[in-house]
């Protein structure tokens, strides 16, 4: 078994279990399967037995004929159109879409337990509901959170919790207008996502742990963790540029990054690229404008454009006109020629770090939050140590 950020390449890709000390596979296979059925995908999952580096794994996965029809080439945007499912009115309906979108998958999603596979399905439908109703203001040099709810900031320990603040009250009154009466708080879209994974994470252990929901809170009355920190005490990430994940492939709740490939633009601050969330039907998180989320044209044509929108700042630093870019987009959007054109340089897998040749601003991985259940979370916070990032 080859494990890689977090997924697991089998031969067919999907969901697996994986064997271990203490755990019954077949109990587990079981309890998926009474899984699949209450959510009416049964029919339509296969499950295989395989060993890899000495461990069985049970590997559940959409059938071949399935996946071609709903999802041709991993091509996940229509899923839910094709099942006529209603993810905004009906939870489960979105949590079909990532179940299914997870079981088409090109490597597989290692879970120790059905309990865990659960738990991971409704975190990104949390995140998801979350990433819908999150409304910012960009800034990339200010922050601002509800003084009610926050501490004022501070260097070594970011914006914490008041006493007597519980987190996903201030988490929903800092992101929603309709929990802040309308106003908006000052973010980075780096760390709007943050926050919109977090109270994901927090509403699951709610659900499902919630003695580890108690530390995090007390975690975030003491520190925020934030930054390199948060992926690596939150998120697996899985892809990479040797294996990068197709183009179209996402998974609902799934946290990502498109890249800005034009060097002279990414020297405006914010601009480097762009932090979503993927919210399913072909959507991504547009954190602020209401209602008007991203597709992945839109997305493209977007960045595109800020190398068209750069001006030279009154202290000395380049900023993009939003106006302008808003004003091109609507421009290219009505020539199909253009757009074409634009997607034709855009839709290409970014290049390493620090390189600006011929790639474009398609990401090779994708993050989603780690395993959260009694006796099989990953999560170990770190307390008090390590200063921390503003914005």
């Amino acid at each position: 078994m080859s494990e890689v950020h977090g997924y697991v390449a089998t031969q067919s890709g999907g969901i697996c279990l994986q064997g271990g000390v203490g755990r019954d596979l077949d109990a587990e296979s079981g309890a998926v399967r009474a899984y699949l059925a209450e959510m009416g995908l049964d029919a339509y999952v296969t499950m295989r037995r395989e060993v890899r580096d000495g461990r069985e794994l049970a590997v559940f996965r959409l059938d071949e004929q399935r996946a071609r029809q709903w999802a041709p080439d991993f091509d996940t945007f229509g899923l839910a159109h094709a099942l006529g499912l209603d993810t905004h009115g009906k939870p489960a309906d979105l949590e079909r879409e990532i179940l299914l979108a997870m079981l088409l998958g090109p490597m597989a999603f290692p879970y120790p337990s059905c309990a865990e596979l659960r738990c991971s399905v409704r975190v990104r439908r949390y995140t998801v509901e979350a990433a819908r109703k999150t409304l910012l203001a960009f800034d990339t040099e200010e922050a601002e959170r509800p003084m009610d709810c926050w501490e004022e900031y501070s260097e070594q320990r970011g914006f914490t919790l008041r006493p007597g603040q519980p987190l996903i009250p201030a988490l929903e009154k800092t992101t929603q207008p309709e929990n802040s009466g309308g106003k908006l708080y000052s973010f980075s879209c780096y760390r709007a996502t943050e926050y919109v994974m977090l109270l994901g994470i927090a509403r699951g252990l709610a659900e499902w742990n919630p003695p580890l929901l108690a530390e995090l809170q007390r975690q975030w009355e003491t520190r925020a963790i934030l930054a390199e920190e948060f992926h690596d005490v939150f998120l697996h990430e899985y892809g990479s540029l040797e294996q990068p994940m197709p183009f179209r492939y996402y998974v609902p709740g799934d946290r990502l990054w498109f890249r800005n490939p034009d060097e002279p633009s990414t020297n405006a601050e914010g601009y480097e690229g762009s932090w979503v969330v993927y919210l399913g039907e072909g959507l991504f998180s547009n954190f602020w404008k209401p209602r008007k989320h991203y597709t992945l044209t839109d997305k493209c044509v977007e960045i595109f454009h800020w190398r068209n929108a750069t001006y030279m700042g009154a202290d000395g630093k380049l900023k993009v006109d939003e106006d302008l870019v808003d004003a091109k987009v609507a421009q290219s959007l009505r020539d199909p020629q253009e757009v074409a054109d634009i997607l034709q340089r855009m839709l290409r897998l970014r290049e390493p770090f620090g390189v600006y040749r011929n790639g474009g601003c398609v990401d090779a991985s994708r993050e989603y939050v780690r395993c959260l259940c009694p006796g099989t979370a990953e999560l170990v916070f770190p307390g008090a140590a390590m200063p921390v990032e503003a914005a």
